[in-house]
């Protein structure tokens, strides 16, 4: 399986960012880290090595960069309102930069997004804010109402990166064509979530299938036989 490390330093963020990227052919798939993990994390513990069929036999490309949990979110030393402004940078670095890097060197025209846990909002979060540009979405035992990191504080930053509240009122047609899978567990901790946001999507007719796995916790080992089924439905 070829690897190549990338750095670049993004304007959108104003911070230097670091991504390895798997494949040199293939779809596009763009896989998050889990919470404060960085671009490394999803190869070293095995969920890049669970699909690694697909990847040698060029069927996906699959990119994994760093996030800004740290400085935005997770940030508890600036206030809600700049942790909100900062994620939305990282938002404009995907619209701006990788995705289109991503569309450029496969040449396909959209991408698929994943994460696990803290990477599930992530991918799920940018799936739902700009679904023209997502024909798949993978997420394995995410979380998705921010507002749990923003001490109470509530603004339109927060409000359009908080799937739960913008995604009831967005009728963006795209939505209704976009491959979304919520993989989750019996004993996920983060089952709930699942649940919340299935529900949501089911109230506005998307096709999408809530993948409750038995016997199972909110860890790797679930996420391992999860990504290569999920892998299976880009078509």
């Amino acid at each position: 399986m070829t690897e190549k490390f990338h750095r670049w330093h993004s304007p959108n963020t104003n911070t230097d960012l670091e991504m390895l990227v798997f494949g040199d052919r293939g779809y596009p798939v763009i896989v998050f880290p889990t919470t404060k993990g960085r671009y490394y994390q999803n190869k070293d513990f095995g969920l890049i090595g669970s699909v690694k069929w697909f990847v040698d036999n060029g069927l996906v490309k699959i990119y994994c960069p760093d996030t800004i949990d740290d400085r935005s979110w997770y940030n508890k030393s600036i206030h809600p309102a700049d942790r909100a402004k900062t994620y939305a940078g990282y938002d404009r670095m995907l619209v701006n930069e990788l995705i289109p890097w991503a569309m450029h060197e496969t040449g396909v025209g959209n991408v698929a997004l994943a994460g696990c846990s803290f990477g599930g909002y992530h991918a799920a979060n940018f799936a739902f804010k700009h679904p023209e540009k997502v024909r798949h979405l993978f997420t394995m035992g995410g979380a998705f109402d921010i507002k749990m990191f923003t001490d109470g504080y509530y603004d339109d930053n927060i409000f359009y990166n908080n799937p739960v509240d913008f995604l009831p009122g967005s009728n963006h047609h795209d939505l209704w064509q976009m491959n979304i899978v919520l993989g989750t567990s019996d004993y996920d901790i983060c089952k709930g979530y699942n649940i919340q946001l299935s529900n949501i999507l089911k109230q506005k007719n998307i096709k999408h299938w809530l993948d409750i796995r038995p016997f199972a916790n909110h860890d790797w080992p679930i996420w391992r036989e999860m990504f290569p089924h999920y892998l299976s439905t880009i078509k």
